[in-house]
């Protein structure tokens, strides 16, 4: 019974899934090389013009897929990152313009924030559904309201990380400022959802101390009532 316990603590589910979204996401290296095909883009855009930009683009992603591959690395982000990467270059192929590289992942940030913000509104938080699914704890979380202010919280943060991506790179789109918006894109990528990660690990873990508490008290209560009756 302690080694179940352990194993389904909060906190150990919590690490659990934390380094399964990691791995899926390619590691730390996997992170790194989705930055590649952006930097390479602008670098190319600058010295050799936008249509070479665009094929070197698409060339350093599927280099990127082919030495992950090789590697026998999980190759699901780098697939992701590749169409995303081509449907970026069709944008900025059909508009002639370097800036169209980016509008996809304005767009993208856009309806995100969007479904977050929404989820936030009908009171049926994003995180504390994506959370219930992953720890097979279900909906109960939404008849304890403190648990569901703290997925609030959680997904509030995500809707902020979106919007703010959305305005201050579409500000940069609008002014034309492909530089400044590849460096928009990788500054406010990776470094604000590692932080809003972390928020969102403090607000699951206090709703799960919140709904553990109810549960380890219901037994209690059953059993006086029981006493209780003649």
């Amino acid at each position: 019974m302690g080694l179940t316990a352990d194993v389904w603590h909060p906190r150990r589910v919590i690490e659990q899934q934390r380094q399964s979204r990691i791995e899926q996401l390619g590691g730390v290296s996997g992170l790194v090389q989705s930055t590649v095909p952006i930097l390479v883009f602008v670098i190319a855009n600058t010295l050799v013009g936008l249509s070479t930009a665009i094929w070197i683009a698409l060339g350093s992603a599927a280099a990127v897929l082919a030495w992950r591959m090789f590697r026998k690395d999980p190759v699901q982000p780098a697939i992701s990152g590749f169409i995303g990467v081509g449907i970026a270059a069709y944008i900025a192929h059909r508009t002639g313009e370097a800036r169209g590289f980016f509008l996809f992942g304005i767009y993208t940030s856009l309806a995100y924030g969007s479904v977050f913000l929404i989820s936030m509104l009908v009171r049926w938080p994003l995180v504390g559904i994506i959370w219930g699914f992953l720890s097979e704890r279900g909906n109960g979380w939404r008849r304890n309201k403190s648990a569901l202010h703290w997925y609030d919280l959680a997904t509030g943060v995500w809707v902020l990380v979106f919007a703010a991506r959305y305005f201050v790179q579409t500000h940069l789109y609008d002014a034309d400022q492909t530089g400044w918006l590849a460096f928009a894109r990788l500054a406010m990528g990776w470094p604000l959802a590692a932080m809003a990660f972390l928020v969102t690990v403090y607000a699951v873990r206090k709703a799960d101390k919140l709904l553990d508490a109810v549960a380890a008290a219901e037994p209690e209560t059953d059993a006086s009532d029981t006493q209780e009756k003649p």
